[in-house]
């Protein structure tokens, strides 16, 4: 059944305000429902998509159902589709969601009328039996706790690409995002890191309409944790670098303790943990204020965004 013909219009100051990017690779046998739908709910907001490269229908396809449409000669990945949605989008808010069919757009009102009550972002956040596999569910609860951890607020999904966020803020951390798939993960932090208020609406997905998900678990799950800790440097580097100084002085202090008691003498060993200590404290010391300074009232954002 097209859900399209049971969605109402919404009113016309909302689709004045509104912008939604579309990123996009090889999803032509899903662009077309997808459209029609978002056409039928905002029949006067721009919907932008951004084709990342694609070899099959998709460009031609989203032109002929209203879109406009930003071209790239090569696969650049999802977060470089994102960041050209961004800069090329009107309106004063930019809905995200992917082009495969999996989100609803049905759902964009939720994250909107949260987006009313104050907040910054609102992402929406996927439930357990949304998730593509059992194994794809655990390892997004482990990455939402460990970045959860790190910020001090609760993250319900980290990785979710389906989100409301007020454009000029979003875009005062273009220049943090990456190119690859892990976007969501980088600006969730950004924000939280920036004092923007971020909220979570449960979301059920569909399934993927045409191909598979881009991502490869054995091969990005290594790399995305390898992002996170990125991000967390990014976000609050003591959180990192102070349990790793603690640990050190801790194994120094086991390593004399030890010594002393055996050979009666202070090693070598032990000196070099304790000055691994101080250094890497020092080194997260350093880091906070390098952070501080990057974040300060969004201005090297902007500065390097104007390039």
């Amino acid at each position: 059944m097209n859900m399209a013909m049971h969605s109402k219009p919404v009113p016309a100051h909302r689709a004045a305000t509104l912008g939604i990017v579309l990123p996009a690779k090889n999803e032509a046998a899903a662009l077309p429902e997808l459209l029609d739908r978002l056409r039928a709910i905002y029949p006067k907001t721009e919907i932008l998509l951004i084709d990342d490269g694609s070899n099959d229908a998709t460009a031609r396809l989203a032109r002929a159902h209203g879109a406009r449409i930003i071209t790239h000669p090569y696969s650049m990945g999802n977060g470089a589709a994102i960041k050209a949605g961004a800069r090329a989008v009107n309106g004063e808010i930019i809905v995200s969601l992917d082009a495969d069919g999996q989100h609803r757009p049905e759902d964009i009102e939720k994250l909107l009328a949260k987006l009313d009550e104050g907040y910054d972002m609102v992402v929406g956040a996927r439930d357990n039996a949304s998730q593509a596999s059992v194994g794809r569910s655990l390892a997004n609860r482990f990455y939402n706790a460990l970045a959860s951890l790190l910020v001090g607020h609760r993250i319900a999904d980290l990785t979710s690409g389906f989100r409301a966020v007020r454009a000029a803020k979003f875009r005062e951390f273009l220049y943090l995002l990456p190119n690859g798939f892990s976007y969501p993960t980088t600006i969730t932090m950004a924000f939280f890191r920036a004092g923007y208020s971020v909220a979570y609406v449960p979301i059920e997905t569909g399934q993927r309409n045409g191909h598979g998900s881009h991502i490869r678990p054995l091969r990005d799950g290594a790399r995305f944790l390898l992002i996170i800790l990125k991000v967390a440097t990014l976000y609050s580097p003591l959180k990192l670098f102070a349990p790793a100084s603690v640990l050190f002085f801790l194994l120094g202090l086991g390593n004399y303790g030890y010594t002393y008691a055996v050979e009666g003498r202070f090693t070598n060993m032990s000196a070099l943990l304790f000055s691994a200590s101080v250094i890497v404290f020092l080194i997260g010391l350093l880091s906070e204020q390098i952070t501080a300074l990057m974040y300060k009232d969004g201005r090297y954002s902007d500065s390097r965004e104007s390039h």
